[in-house]
């Protein structure tokens, strides 16, 4: 885990696109900034593979400026929409096979602290609905029984989306999707919930229309980790080509949400609240 990952070979430095350069010139790895500064340094490729106006990709540059540490943090992924975004960042990261994203976490998280004891090496998982609260939930549920020090960050868009639009555990209850032309039958997952009473020290759940708080939640959760336990944040990241609307309002979408069936909300454990006030 150093900067020399995202540092090209003296032959090729000269011939990779702008994008790439400004990417390892201007990523995180080499910036002191957060969210207050998003647009003064480049979290991301600007010729990312994501559908114009998508949720997903914001989220991802969102919680990149917001890491405490990029350059000791390992994003563990998995198969999905988040993909995309992911492999076009200036960040550690690891692709899984779908689902078992936080089994592998638990294990890379374990080897650090016996390689690393005396740094802090943060291991975060981001990853889809699908990963997380659908075919991932066993994993992720018996890591946080565990008590795994791993912060899990869900990117919510509420269907499968890089599969053609399937509904997902986590799509609202009568959304019409591609391939849910009725409209879903069953209630949202309570996957915020849950983790509030399967081991989680901390967990939140916020919108792509509220950056700032975004950006607290994930520092949080991470900071909290490393010391106490596992950490959960939910992130609703709005899918504007499979939920049907325009890519340019997917703000306004979010912020729809936010009054509706995606309000802000925050659990801290005590011992998390007290270490946060020693912290501050």
């Amino acid at each position: 885990m150093s900067r020399k990952i995202i540092t090209p070979v003296e032959e090729f430095a000269d011939i990779l696109p702008g994008d790439y350069q400004d990417l390892i010139n201007n990523g995180p790895f080499f910036v002191n900034k957060g969210l207050k500064d998003l647009g003064s340094f480049k979290e991301i490729i600007d010729e990312h593979p994501h559908c114009a106006g998508c949720g997903v990709a914001l989220g991802i540059r969102l919680v990149a400026a917001a890491l405490p540490s990029p350059q000791d943090t390992l994003i563990i992924g998995t198969p999905g929409c988040s993909f995309f975004g992911l492999a076009q960042t200036a960040l550690n990261y690891s692709n899984t096979a779908f689902g078992n994203q936080n089994a592998v976490a638990s294990g890379l998280k374990r080897m650090l602290k016996i390689r690393y004891p005396e740094q802090h090496k943060d291991v975060v998982v981001l990853v889809g609905d699908g990963g997380i609260a659908d075919i991932g939930l066993d994993l992720t549920l018996h890591s946080w029984f565990r008590g795994e020090r791993i912060s899990t960050i869900m990117v919510d868009n509420e269907v499968y989306g890089n599969t053609g639009g399937q509904e997902s555990g986590m799509s609202a209850q009568g959304q019409v999707l591609n391939m849910a032309p009725k409209g879903k039958l069953f209630p949202k997952l309570p996957i915020y919930d849950i983790a509030k009473i399967s081991g989680c020290v901390y967990a939140a759940r916020v919108t792509v229309a509220s950056p700032l708080k975004v950006g607290e939640t994930v520092r949080k959760a991470i900071l909290l980790a490393r010391e106490l336990g596992p950490t959960y944040v939910q992130i609703y990241t709005p899918c504007p080509t499979n939920l049907k609307f325009p890519p340019n309002q997917t703000i306004k979408i979010a912020k729809e949400a936010e009054k509706a069936h995606y309000p802000y909300e925050e659990f801290i454990s005590s011992e998390a609240k007290d270490y946060l006030e020693k912290l501050a």
